[in-house]
């Protein structure tokens, strides 16, 4: 990633923010540790996750551990209103400058645009602020977090562009048509995100399950807060249930159907790196473990497939 090995199962720190439900400040250091302990050298983050929360938890971590070797992804742009006149240089040395102080580093591995408005995908101007702080050392590089894969091709024109984060999963295949393809040729990471449907794809969930009320999985589930995609990746939970019990019988021996989830994914080729959330230690160790794990054999890929094609192909292949 952007000339620097990466682990191929990175950790998404949405959750450390209390986006999911609170989380005690030690418990979330504890799963950073528990994540690198484990052979994760790739933290996702963003300005707005709890406010800072998750940067500042993490620069703290970066000084206990120096020597961990973490490179970091951070976000910018959702702490104004989301209109292209709020996408300038200004605003970015600003939002990075923040970010720069929660973290604790001189200069941020990797900035990238937080699912902005999609017209800012085709600014020039955009692009160029991004290049200058590139050449004032605020970032060493940046790329686009973005909803859909039409905004992916898009940023992919832009010769700066130095990884695309996008939702894909087993849930979410359309990334497989012509982004993966089209990033690898040209040498730009993919960071594969929300890979266990917001945690339908553990199997665990009924279809009485209830989560927290400040739990994006209770508050924005038909998209009332931010993009319906981000939340069970868009499928309605009822048969998002009903596929995970389908999924679940997938899993080979030894491997729960989240770390079958995580597999299928690093086994895509393109993929860089995949960054699942973790809220305890024994998840980001669990979720750390796929990596080992033996490649899923040709008809279990086929099973999967079937499983999309069948099930939510026609609700969110068009849309995302």
């Amino acid at each position: 990633m952007c000339g620097r090995e990466v682990s191929v199962v990175g950790l998404g720190t949405w959750q450390l923010g209390a986006d999911w439900g609170d989380v005690e400040e030690k418990d979330a250091l504890a799963v950073l540790d528990a994540a690198v302990e484990s052979g994760v050298t790739f933290f996702d983050t963003a300005d707005v996750y709890g406010d800072g929360r998750s940067e500042t938890l993490i620069g703290r971590y970066l000084r206990d551990r120096p020597d961990a070797g973490i490179f970091v992804a951070t976000k910018m742009g959702r702490r104004m209103e989301q209109i292209p006149e709020n996408y300038v240089l200004e605003n970015f040395r600003a939002w990075t400058d923040r970010s720069r102080k929660n973290l604790g580093v001189d200069t941020l591995d990797l900035v990238q645009l937080h699912c902005p408005p999609t017209p800012v995908y085709s600014s020039g101007e955009v692009f160029d602020a991004l290049d200058t702080l590139v050449e004032e050392q605020r970032i060493a590089a940046y790329g686009v977090s973005v909803e859909t894969c039409a905004e992916a091709l898009t940023a992919l024109t832009r010769p700066g562009t130095a990884s695309i984060q996008i939702i894909f999963n087993a849930f979410r295949l359309k990334p497989l048509e012509e982004v993966l393809p089209r990033a690898a040729a040209q040498g730009v990471g993919i960071i594969a995100r929300v890979p266990l449907a917001s945690g339908l794809l553990s199997g665990r969930y009924t279809r009485e399950t209830v989560f927290a009320a400040d739990d994006h999985r209770t508050y924005n589930r038909h998209g009332e807060a931010f993009d319906q995609g981000e939340t069970f990746s868009g499928v309605d939970f009822a048969t998002g249930v009903e596929a995970a019990g389908e999924f679940s019988a997938l899993a080979p021996e030894g491997a729960t159907p989240a770390q079958t989830a995580l597999r299928w994914i690093i086994q895509q080729p393109g993929v860089t790196t995949v960054i699942p959330g973790a809220r305890n230690p024994a998840q980001a160790r669990a979720n750390a473990e796929a990596a080992a794990l033996p490649a899923l054999p040709a008809e279990t890929l086929t099973a999967i497939t079937e499983l999309y094609d069948r099930s939510f192909r026609a609700q969110v292949h068009p849309r995302w």
